[in-house]
């Protein structure tokens, strides 16, 4: 076995090292079609690509004509002054869930199979909630403002109201995304280094090496990686729940019936994990076959995919049963009415049933293990609880809001164009971000992947972590 050390990682030439894949294999499958000149790049991407980018277009026209024109270009109203831009901010931000969660929990608990889709989960997370984000901001009726929510020193005397569920919002994402961001950043760093090291391009090398931050792969440096690295798991980890949990308390905290209710925090997390996981599968399957990924993100993969989410989505049917149950055994005629109607109501009956149809029933094949590691059948699955969770937020945001407590305040709600515009441009501008990021950064994280096939190989009946430091301690004195 011939064994070298590089200042990009550590690299084993030319061997099977596990998982049906060399070191310099993985390199090619991965790194490889990154350095690859913009005339290989593959026509799937600039379809894809040029789709993405219409519709970005189609996104910045919406905002131009909202700030220009204002927030009457949407479907909002009284009583419906929480729209589609209140439900996609919901549906976004739950997106953006799994990718910490496969990284930094997963981690804590020391998964290994957690290494073929962290990469791109993290990439998902971080794009979904520059998404999300800017909803709110949005929504303010006068955006180029939304700085008055930072609470700093001004001429005008103002500072932020902190009771506000919308300043919660604000320090809720800003902080899940700098730490995300960070998280990320840090475990792309060997991987940076080892394109530094292998790319002939002047261009890329300089690119590369200025985002390295002179990795050198030295012992001490592995040492560092890997307790930065667990500290900002141990971080992330916890703002999974507290992020979506403060999503939660935007609602609970009001009196408005079906949304006063203790449950929303946990119930909000589970979902936001739910139509997290849908849409790493989304994102997995055609990026698995586009980039030949075939051996290292598996039908395995796929599996322990599929089983969180069933396991998740059965957590987020409960949690409907208990608002309903809730509803009744509180006594309160407003609570009941709001669950009748949400249910049964003429108006919008229809978006609940849906709802359980997507969510509570589409994913009860995913008790099957031929159906769990079925691409084609995870795809599918996938794309019904995403629509099947935009329906939910749809149906607590919206629809809750057309009954209030007195006729007088009731209503009903009608999205129009530029709602929709705007949503389905938000696809272009995630869409865009992320053809970016698989053209130039490795989508897998290929250092951890060649550490975890040569523990596969070589120390089988050891722990991960004897593996790891013996991997690490053999390469240094190599």
């Amino acid at each position: 076995m011939a064994v070298q050390a590089g200042r990009g990682g550590l690299i084993e030439t030319n061997r099977v090292i596990g998982r049906g894949q060399t070191s310099q294999g993985i390199d090619d499958v991965v790194n490889t079609p990154v350095l690859s000149d913009v005339k290989r790049t593959p026509l799937w991407w600039w379809i894809g690509f040029g789709i993405s980018l219409s519709l970005l277009g189609v996104y910045l026209i919406s905002v131009v004509v909202l700030i220009t024109t204002g927030t009457g270009v949407w479907g909002n109203n009284q009583p419906v002054a929480w729209g589609m831009p209140i439900i996609n901010f919901v549906w976004w931000i739950g997106i953006g869930h799994a990718g910490t969660l496969i990284s930094a929990a997963l981690l804590l608990f020391r998964q290994p199979w957690r290494t073929s889709i962290n990469r791109f989960a993290e990439a998902m997370t971080i794009f979904a909630v520059v998404v999300a984000g800017l909803y709110p901001i949005l929504h303010l009726g006068r955006p180029w403002l939304f700085y008055w929510l930072l609470p700093y020193p001004n001429t005008y005397g103002l500072f932020p109201q902190f009771r506000s569920p919308l300043d919660w919002d604000l320090f809720a994402i800003s902080t899940y995304a700098s730490v995300s961001v960070l998280f990320w950043f840090i475990g792309l760093i060997p991987d940076l280094a080892t394109l530094r090291d292998r790319t002939d391009n002047r261009f890329q090398r300089i690119l590369y090496a200025t985002l390295a931050l002179g990795w050198n792969g030295s012992a001490k440096a592995w040492q560092r990686y890997q307790r930065a690295y667990l500290l900002l798991a141990a971080l992330s980890f916890p703002l999974v729940l507290s992020v979506h949990s403060t999503i939660a308390m935007d609602f609970a905290v009001s009196q408005v019936p079906g949304w006063n209710n203790t449950i929303m925090p946990p119930y909000f997390v589970a979902g936001a994990v739910f139509a997290g996981f849908a849409m790493v599968l989304i994102l997995a399957i055609p990026l698995r076959k586009a980039l030949h990924l075939e051996q290292l993100i598996t039908k395995r993969h796929l599996d322990n995919a599929a089983k969180l989410m069933l396991a998740t989505g059965l957590i987020v049917v409960y949690g409907y049963a208990v608002e309903l149950f809730d509803a009744w055994y509180s006594g309160v005629e407003f609570e009941k009415y709001m669950a009748y109607n949400r249910v049964l109501g003429a108006d919008h009956w229809w978006a609940f049933w849906l709802l359980i149809a997507a969510n509570g029933v589409a994913i009860q094949p995913l008790w099957f293990r031929s159906v769990r590691q079925s691409p084609l059948a995870l795809f599918i699955i996938s794309i019904i609880v995403s629509i099947g969770m935009w329906l939910e937020r749809f149906v607590i945001v919206a629809v809750t809001l057309t009954k209030d407590f007195l006729l007088s305040s009731w209503g009903d709600y009608v999205s129009t164009f530029w709602d929709w515009s705007l949503y389905i441009g938000s696809f272009g501008l995630f869409g865009t971000l992320f053809f970016l990021f698989i053209r130039l950064l490795p989508s897998i994280a290929t250092t951890e992947m060649k550490e975890l096939a040569h523990h596969d190989a070589h120390h089988g009946s050891d722990s991960f972590e004897e593996a790891r430091e013996r991997y690490y301690g053999e390469e240094a004195r190599a």
